[in-house]
């Protein structure tokens, strides 16, 4: 295999380390992709990856959960490793201070000399960009549409989480640790690559118009014409004062098509609704509602797996929300049982990055 997923739920550093070495010490690495719980110390787990796999590019970030092949865990280490017939090319660069001015033109003239491609020409079909933000930053809109103005490479991701703290996130990159930051690597896998997105949600025939807004705060102050928590509670038919009850269960979204992008209501401030992505004035999203998480993405797998044959890996970018609704169901040990027989990584994120930024969803990465 050109791909191996491997993990441990040591506490210890140096054991983690050691079991993930072992785990890979018949396995040429040339890049290793990780997921880490935000209780290990961020400084020293980069570093002690960095050092153990110094031939190797290496990148990712703390989590709120992770993901491996079968299983979802908790305060684990879980990582990718692809060896050099798994990958054609490849390139990583960081993005610092993204709160004062989320310039991405160095790392992408970086990535225009190193492939001799400007980004814009880049083969999108051949090509795929990964990005893991600060997840505290809030800076993932600005970035997505900042790469999105700049290529047409699709980058899929995460934003960094810390375990439910909200303290503090870091991204890794080749044994450096980073806050206020993004990884962004473009890699070229030999055998190709494909997306899942699935969200478990039904729109409701309720639409809501984003009437005034704070964008920077990702804060709605109106919908409809009303203060944002009457319209969103008159639309579900609820009390305003349980409103907040709903909002995992019924976020809204924006409708291309088929296709659904969440926006998940984080807390109110009054009357106003906290999202945890943007809604810009003027938009028009509708109600959702939840369907069931396990068999959605279970059948989402299945569907590729149909489609393509076989699949070498998966990367599951899958928003913590989620995570936590899994939690309440029971069905957390279900979930990890539907990539048993994929090679598998993921985290628990606090937002999921493809096109822009969504919530409540998994963007998942297809190594063919």
């Amino acid at each position: 295999m050109n791909i191996q997923s491997v993990y441990s739920e040591n506490s210890n550093i140096d054991e983690v380390i050691g079991e993930i070495k072992r785990q890979l010490q018949d396995f040429d690495t040339r890049l290793l992709i990780y997921f880490a719980s935000s209780n290990y110390d961020p400084v020293q787990i980069s570093k002690a990856i960095g050092d153990s796999f110094s031939t190797a590019q290496t990148f990712g970030c703390t989590t709120a959960g992770e993901i491996t092949s079968g299983k979802m865990l908790k305060n684990s280490l879980v990582a990718m490793a692809f060896n050099a017939e798994a990958i054609g090319d490849m390139k990583i660069e960081v993005i610092e201070n993204v709160k004062a001015n989320c310039d991405i033109k160095p790392a992408f003239g970086s990535f225009e000399q190193h492939f001799n491609t400007s980004m814009a020409e880049l083969d999108f079909s051949q090509y795929v960009g990964i990005i893991l933000v600060d997840g505290l930053s809030g800076c993932e809109e600005k970035i997505m549409d900042r790469i999105g103005d700049k290529t047409n490479i699709i980058f899929i991701g995460g934003s960094a989480g810390d375990d439910l703290k909200f303290t503090q996130t870091h991204v890794f990159a080749n044994g450096k640790t980073y806050t206020d930051a993004a990884i962004l690597a473009v890699i070229k896998p030999a055998a190709g690559f494909d997306i899942i997105k699935t969200q478990s949600f039904n729109a409701l025939n309720k639409q809501l118009v984003a009437t005034k807004v704070n964008a920077e705060a990702r804060e709605i102050i109106e919908f409809n014409n009303l203060p944002a928590v009457q319209a969103y509670s008159e639309a579900l038919g609820i009390n305003k004062e349980e409103a907040d009850n709903y909002f995992m269960s019924n976020p809204v979204g924006l409708i291309y098509g088929d296709e659904i992008f969440v926006r998940s209501p984080q807390r109110l401030d009054g009357t106003n609704m906290i999202f945890y992505c943007n809604i810009l004035e003027g938009m028009d999203v509708s109600l959702l509602e939840s369907t069931d998480i396990v068999s959605d993405t279970k059948q989402a797998v299945a569907d590729k797996v149909k489609e393509l044959g076989k699949i070498s890996g998966l990367i599951d970018f899958h928003c913590i929300l989620r995570t936590l609704e899994l939690e309440q169901k029971g069905q957390t040990i279900d979930y990890g049982k539907i990539f048993k027989d994929i090679p598998t990584v993921g985290f628990s994120t606090y937002g999921e990055e493809y096109v822009g930024h969504i919530n409540q969803t998994s963007t998942i990465l297809v190594f063919k």
